[in-house]
């Protein structure tokens, strides 16, 4: 019995290798991120892995957050797997249709009804400018139910789509459009850093989108400029949150940092939660680049 349960462990290791077999917790880090995260007014989860030693430091990284905009991500696995399977093509030409509108400042919202864009522009928008349209118009593509079971058959428990999604109505209620924990957010960018979601070329040009971010002011704006960076930025009234992949010198990391509950729920630069998503960037580029003096530029707040 004692040899099957070990078989058991492995097999789930090798299956579902983000859920924490054989993971060593960086002490030290953790105690800086305990406290970071005190007094702050509303509740935070953060997860943080070093791509290189595989240690970890984390709070509240299986607590269930809602996803806001870093649910493109899995968008776009979706739309990706759909390619892959001969259902879309990346370079097809797609016609935008006034109903497809949702109300904000989106620029694929500013397009005239039975104007032509290709899907792979329509995807560029969804990740990289956080376009609301375009990202709905890729969901209804693919349907939510779709991507939630890739997510669920790549070992992804917590991660889901719930708006417009069958079965999803109550999760809506409580989480908004998508619902997510720190660790699998995080998972889910080195997943695809590694090539290993819907295949390597997928991958590749998956994590291409992910380095060209229009919203940078928050945990990017504490990263040196011309250090290589993947991310997603995710934001709503009380709920300020950001997953990023950093290729640094010393050595790959990520982390995801989420909040809900928030009492601040400004729309400044100064609002708690991006302060916090500030700082906990400032202090994982420093901790795992010590020999670093870089800082943001004096005046960068004025262009953030």
């Amino acid at each position: 019995m004692l040899y099957m349960n070990k078989i058991f462990v492995i097999l789930l290791a090798i299956c579902f290798p983000f859920l924490g077999f054989a993971q060593k917790t960086d002490k030290n880090l953790q105690n800086k991120l305990v406290q970071l995260v005190d007094g702050f007014n509303g509740d935070v989860g953060i997860y943080v892995k070093n791509l290189k030693t595989g240690k970890i430091a984390q709070i509240n990284a299986d607590s269930l957050f809602p996803t806001a905009s870093m649910i493109k991500v899995p968008i776009m696995c979706g739309v990706f797997n759909e390619i892959q399977k001969g259902n879309l093509d990346y370079h097809s030409n797609l016609i935008y249709k006034d109903s497809l509108l949702y109300a904000g400042e989106d620029i694929l919202g500013s397009f005239k009804d039975g104007e032509k864009i290709a899907l792979s522009k329509v995807q560029m928008l969804s990740i990289t400018t956080s376009d609301n349209t375009a990202s709905l118009w890729l969901q209804k593509l693919v349907g939510g139910e779709k991507i939630n079971e890739w997510l669920d058959s790549n070992g992804f428990k917590a991660t889901r789509i719930n708006s417009r999604t069958l079965g999803r109505s109550d999760f809506q209620k409580k989480y908004g459009w998508g619902m997510t924990s720190p660790k699998e957010m995080a998972e889910l960018l080195i997943k695809i850093r590694k090539g290993e979601a819907i295949s390597a070329a997928a991958s590749e040009r998956m994590y291409r989108n992910l380095t060209r971010i229009y919203w940078d002011g928050e945990a990017l704006s504490e990263i040196p400029p011309y250090i290589h960076t993947a991310s997603k930025q995710g934001a709503v009234d009380a709920a300020r949150s950001e997953v990023v992949l950093v290729n640094a010198p010393h050595g790959d990391y990520a982390f995801c940092i989420t909040t809900k509950n928030q009492k601040d729920q400004s729309w400044e630069n100064n609002n708690e939660g991006f302060v916090l998503i500030r700082n906990l960037s400032a202090l994982l580029w420093h901790y795992y680049e010590p020999k670093s003096d870089w800082k943001p530029a004096e005046g960068m707040e004025k262009y953030n």
